[in-house]
């Protein structure tokens, strides 16, 4: 078997240091620079203590908004059934509007000096969302399986509205309940009414 070898992309001296700086550097290694759960200093008037708990709260809820959004996306692409046109596009509504929340309270632990949330296999790890089968289950029981994951969601949210109030935390306080509290309670209204047994008509 013939021996590989590299080729210099850069062979001629003329200009060499020049040419090279255009080059990528690659498959770099480094060393982790902050763990996650470690809080950095930040000049925002907030102690180390408000500043942890609310970087904890927030990626925990955080994790389970990620799960909810993949959950959301998994029934928008299975669901059946004569409502599938109307809940096919309200799913997938419902999940685009998760997503920016997701990325607000992933700022929000950065700008408290938190590591933020974000690898999927770490997100399985910490979410209290109970995980679905693989298959496809029953609409009713699709819709279902959202509004238990909206109600964990929250119930941590009304929790850490309480606890980001008494450490005097407003910025997070706002963001849980304006935004995110907000949202949640009105997808699960949306969400509900579908399992109301009503008929279209009566005869």
């Amino acid at each position: 078997m013939a021996e590989t070898t590299h080729v210099d992309p850069f062979p001629t001296q003329t200009h060499g240091d020049e040419r090279r700086r255009s080059q990528p550097l690659l498959h770099q290694e480094g060393t982790e620079v902050q763990r996650f759960g470690e809080v950095r200093l930040l000049p925002i008037a907030l102690s180390h203590e408000a500043r942890m708990l609310s970087c904890q709260v927030l990626n925990q809820i955080n994790a389970d908004t990620i799960i909810l959004y993949n959950l959301y996306k998994k029934h928008h692409w299975l669901m059946r059934g004569p409502t599938f046109y109307q809940l096919h596009l309200l799913l997938d509504k419902h999940a685009n509007e998760q997503l920016p929340l997701i990325d607000a309270m992933a700022e929000r632990v950065q700008t408290l000096g938190g590591v933020a949330i974000a690898d999927p296999r770490h997100v399985a790890e910490v979410t209290s969302i109970p995980r679905p089968p693989d298959g496809v289950e029953e609409v009713p029981a699709m819709i279902s399986r959202l509004l238990e994951a909206h109600e964990i969601i929250i119930g941590k949210v009304r929790d850490a509205v309480t606890r980001t109030a008494d450490s005097r935390d407003d910025g997070t306080n706002d963001l849980l309940m304006s935004d995110v509290l907000r949202a949640n309670e009105l997808q699960v209204w949306f969400l509900a009414e579908h399992l109301v047994d009503v008929p279209v008509v009566r005869v």
